[in-house]
């Protein structure tokens, strides 16, 4: 699901975007906020400001793909903050889109 095939990191950026940031707004969060190419293979994950959602963005080689999830009945169990972007395994990254612990 989540950059699937792809070996780049997959982040999680701690602060919270608002609901109507396109790809374009989040690229350039990645690019001046966290220091880093979007179009370079990373898939960075960000949390809604309420927190009741996700935006994932990835860029697969042709194009920024953007990833939209507001669940209807499961919460997202979100990691603790620690400074700027967390890093996070494949592993992580699915379960956190699955809502699971």
């Amino acid at each position: 699901m989540i950059g699937a095939g792809q070996r780049q990191p997959i982040l999680i950026a701690t602060k919270a975007v608002d609901f109507c940031c396109g790809h374009q707004a989040l690229a350039l969060m990645v690019q001046t906020g966290l220091k880093l190419a979007p179009h370079s293979g990373v898939t960075v994950i960000f949390r809604l400001k309420r927190g009741d959602g996700l935006k994932i963005l990835i860029w697969n080689g042709t194009g920024m793909v953007l990833i939209v999830k507001v669940p209807e009945e499961v919460s997202f169990a979100w990691p603790k903050v620690q400074d700027g972007v967390m890093r996070v395994s494949r592993a992580q990254a699915e379960a956190l889109f699955e809502g699971l612990d």
